[in-house]
């Protein structure tokens, strides 16, 4: 039993016009006075000239009665009751009752339906559309025509009718072939026969290939079933080199972070040799630049300093006074190029070259150093050669 049920059915009645008030309530327990009144009510309606016993005092007027219910229902409706259940007069009893006010209630619905239809039939009548009238008019024509049409024809076949009787009567007549006739019936059998072998010959197969795919099944799932146990031994199992393992894993980590750190600092130290060695090479550019430019000063101060020699010594001669005192002083040796690097190469001279050639690549205050160091030298020899 259901609240659906139980509901759907007082419903029912309700809008049957069953007089009394049902409640879900009255079919939690046996209630079969109730049950009795409501399949009373229900023949009534259904039929209400029947002739149904309505004594349930005893246990034999009640099956008796019950009897006659789904006997009559049977015969007048064609509803199968359940005589059992409408004996216990309890939740189940309600839904064979139900059968019965289904079929009332469905009646009920559709005759509301007719009334309503033959009301709206009655209202549509005094509607005037010519639209739909023009539409009418226009069928009626071609159904007009083709009435025409369907007379002749029908009259020509009519005027066969003669003839055709007397070929079908001969045909009637006319007796059958009894051998031709169990022949094509022996081998319409045949025919079904041979189908019906091979619809059992496939039958066979199919048993025989269940059979085979049931085996096939059987063993996988033995086979399966023997790898989920060796899954789980496996898994259940700590293999013996797990130990090592995890401890190499450790030091692998270590290792790689150590690599990681060494070869940043690789890298980082990379960087600055190659910043050093692009500013050692920018520096000794400069340094040669420097040279170049203090060597080409040098040369200017030379030609300079022998330009002033060779005008001091080519002076005019005066009278004969003055050439004879000429005469009698020393001749003062020309200083030549050759003298000059004569000069140059003593024993300070030879120093200054030795730093010059092993600080090439040093800043310029050296140069400078080295241009004044040479230029001080060369006016002590010009000093000790030529004393004034």
């Amino acid at each position: 039993m259901s609240f659906r049920d139980l509901r759907n059915f007082t419903e029912m009645m309700r809008a049957l016009g069953y007089p009394r008030l049902i409640s879900m309530e009255n079919f939690r327990t046996p209630n079969f006075s109730l049950v009795a009144e409501i399949l009373k009510w229900l023949v009534k309606r259904y039929e209400p000239q029947s002739d149904v016993p309505t004594d349930v005092d005893t246990e034999a007027d009640r099956i008796f009665f019950i009897k006659a219910v789904a006997q009559f229902m049977a015969t007048k409706a064609h509803i199968k009751l359940n005589t059992k259940r409408l004996y216990q007069a309890d939740g189940y009893a309600v839904k064979e009752m139900l059968k019965i006010t289904s079929v009332l209630y469905s009646a009920m619905k559709t005759k509301q339906m007719a009334l309503g239809d033959k009301v709206e039939q009655d209202n549509s009548k005094f509607k005037f559309d010519l639209g739909s009238r023009i539409s009418d008019l226009k069928a009626a024509r071609q159904l007009a025509s083709e009435v025409t049409s369907k007379g002749a024809s029908l009259y020509d076949l009519l005027g066969k009718e003669v003839d055709l009787r007397e070929m079908r009567s001969a045909a009637i007549a006319r007796p059958l072939e009894i051998i031709e006739t169990e022949k094509a019936l022996r081998a319409a059998i045949k025919e079904v026969l041979k189908s019906v072998d091979k619809t059992k010959d496939m039958l066979n197969n199919v048993v025989s290939d269940e059979a085979t795919l049931d085996g096939k099944i059987e063993k996988k799932k033995q086979e399966l079933e023997r790898n989920r146990k060796r899954l789980q031994t496996l898994q259940s199992v700590r293999p013996a080199f797990m130990d090592e393992y995890e401890k190499i894993e450790e030091d692998l980590q270590k290792h790689y972070e150590t690599y990681v750190e060494k070869f940043r600092n690789l890298s980082f130290l990379e960087s600055q040799l190659n910043e050093y060695h692009r500013l050692e090479q920018e520096r000794f550019e400069e340094a040669e630049n420097t040279l170049r430019l203090m060597q080409s000063k040098l040369r200017e101060e030379e030609r300079e300093l022998m330009k002033n020699e060779d005008s001091d010594i080519d002076v005019p001669e005066d009278e004969g006074s003055d050439s004879d005192m000429e005469e009698l002083r020393p001749a003062k040796p020309h200083l030549t190029r050759n003298g000059l690097m004569t000069g140059m190469q003593t024993g300070d001279s030879h120093i200054i070259h030795v730093m010059i050639n092993s600080h090439l690549h040093k800043f310029t205050p050296l140069f400078l150093f080295v241009h004044l160091k040479e230029k001080s030298i060369l006016k002590s020899s010009y000093s000790r050669e030529y004393p004034t």
